[in-house]
């Protein structure tokens, strides 16, 4: 009896080890990406155009109150200015070749676009850390990178990862994300100017959505353009020249 309960053991784990070679190993799903016609509508610029102006509204009312009310200045200013700026100029942007299907970074390119709307009425009063002479000129450094890099993209400009045409000169000569450079810079300037922990937060999270987030992604998409590689190994820098 015990030999031939060896026996039905022994077949039995032959029969599972069978089964489970056979079974077939479960492939992970990738994320669904965006279907065509859905990007087709998402980039129209009608779309562009009445989402930056209804964003608009809120994001100048609660800068006018804030700089009235709070004293935040011209580092407020700038930030408000970087925002509109980037946002406002978008409608006059050239057509992809080729665009990204991942929702993943369309959401993300929305919530770092329109961070600053999103916090506007968020922002506290704070107090300042430094003189306001240097807030005034880390604005004003913010205010002229970005403006440098605006003007450098042309109409090669978009919210999500996107392939335009390459542009190597003027402020991309130096470094990859020169307007992420310039919204650091501010944001800086502002939490200096009216710091607490809840600002610092704030400005903090709409950083990090663009460094190092936003712009790796761009890069992971881009990338794959050959012109991009050899520009990312030509211009080193991503954010300050000649540094990192």
């Amino acid at each position: 009896m015990a030999g031939g309960g060896v026996a039905i053991v022994v077949a039995l784990s032959k029969v599972e080890g069978v089964l489970h070679m056979a079974a077939p190993t479960p492939v992970p799903r990738p994320a669904p990406n965006l279907s065509s016609s859905v990007i087709r509508v998402l980039a129209q610029p009608w779309l562009d155009r009445s989402i930056a102006a209804v964003a608009c509204v809120p994001l100048a009312y609660g800068a006018y109150y804030r700089y009235t009310h709070f004293g935040h200045g011209l580092p407020l200013i700038a930030a408000v200015l970087n925002t509109s700026i980037l946002v406002i100029t978008m409608v006059i942007r050239r057509p992809p070749k080729r665009v990204t299907p991942n929702p993943w970074y369309w959401l993300l390119a929305f919530v770092a676009s329109y961070w600053l709307v999103f916090i506007i009425f968020f922002l506290q009063k704070g107090s300042p850390r430094v003189a306001n002479w240097i807030t005034d000129s880390l604005a004003i450094l913010g205010l002229i990178v970005v403006l440098w890099a605006r003007l450098s993209l042309g109409r090669n400009i978009g919210m999500v990862p996107a392939q335009r045409e390459l542009v190597h000169t003027g402020a991309y000569a130096f470094m990859r994300h020169p307007v992420y450079t310039g919204v650091l810079i501010t944001s800086t300037a502002f939490v200096l100017r009216a710091y607490s922990p809840l600002n610092a937060l704030l400005m903090g999270l709409g950083v990090f959505w663009f460094i190092p987030i936003k712009s790796l992604v761009e890069e992971d998409f881009l990338r794959h353009d050959p012109q991009y590689a050899a520009y990312m190994q030509r211009v080193r820098a991503r954010w300050i020249p000649f540094v990192i």
